[in-house]
């Protein structure tokens, strides 16, 4: 029987990274290989299982990811855009899937990514779950079906540690609703509202961020109109669902031809 593929988590102390370990270690499709931290992290030279409180499982830290990378079939990658476009140029050289969840990313790492993406296969997407894809889909239907009279808003709501704004999953939500309407979304967007703003411009597409307490993620595309409204919802309680939504990325992308993906094609959404 072939060998399962051995997976590598970098940002291997953070809460989404040690929830992407316990997922790898428990779905019996994967093995875990690697497990990355930054260059002088205490977990660095620790036995993963006993950094993460637990029983030592014989699985260093480490803050080499080359070397990591080189033994794996896939790397999951929930860190900081900077680090991200590190890892996705060293992906690319191992011929790893890189699974990429990291938000916050701009015009010049996604470049970067994309270049990297000509070696080695990248799914990146701004959520992991089937909810929010199906919901992105649904947001990119309804925009279709309705003109300007309709105004757009997504309102998203994290935990009080999240560094970003809008959320990448916000943002994945505004293109599908601006790539519906047949429109740029960097020309429509409007993410801040404060003091005499003036009159909502008509065809804009806007964003609000909630930050408090341990929220998991919820988010809600609002089409709002003469008389009615319309609210898409999406409500998240368990990070968990995006771990395991990486580790079914890490094994779809696995032969497939080098290119950048996301979780539609995964999820076999692209076409439906």
């Amino acid at each position: 029987m072939a060998e399962l593929p051995g997976i590598v988590v970098t940002g291997a102390s953070g809460r989404m990274g040690q929830m992407l370990i316990r997922t790898v270690l428990d779905s019996g499709r994967a093995r875990l290989v690697g497990a990355i931290e930054r260059p002088g992290h205490d977990w660095i030279g620790q036995d993963l299982g006993t950094a993460m409180g637990g029983a030592a499982m014989g699985l260093t830290v480490e803050s080499d990811p080359l070397e990591a990378f080189a033994r794996a079939q896939a790397v999951l990658d929930f860190t900081a855009p900077a680090a991200t476009v590190g890892f996705a140029e060293l992906a690319a050289q191992a011929r790893a899937v890189h699974v990429i969840g990291t938000t916050g990313l701009e015009a010049g790492h996604l470049a970067a990514i994309r270049a990297a993406a000509r070696h080695a296969v990248i799914v990146r997407a701004g959520n992991m779950s089937l909810g929010v894809n199906l919901l992105t889909k649904l947001t990119r239907m309804v925009a279709a079906a309705l003109d300007e009279d309709f105004d757009i808003e997504i309102v998203e709501a994290h935990h009080n540690r999240k560094v970003d704004a809008p959320s990448g999953t916000a943002l994945m939500l505004g293109e599908a609703a601006a790539e519906g309407r047949g429109v740029d979304l960097d020309k429509v967007a409007d993410r801040g509202r404060d003091g005499i703003t003036g009159a909502r411009r008509r065809g804009n597409i806007g964003f609000a961020a909630i930050r408090g307490g341990d929220v998991v993620g919820e988010h809600d595309v609002i089409f709002a109109g003469p008389g009615e409204r319309i609210v898409l919802r999406h409500l998240a309680s368990d990070r968990s669902l995006f771990a395991k939504g990486a580790l079914r990325a890490a094994l779809w992308g696995q032969d497939r031809a080098p290119g950048e993906y996301d979780m539609m094609d995964v999820l076999g959404l692209s076409e439906a």
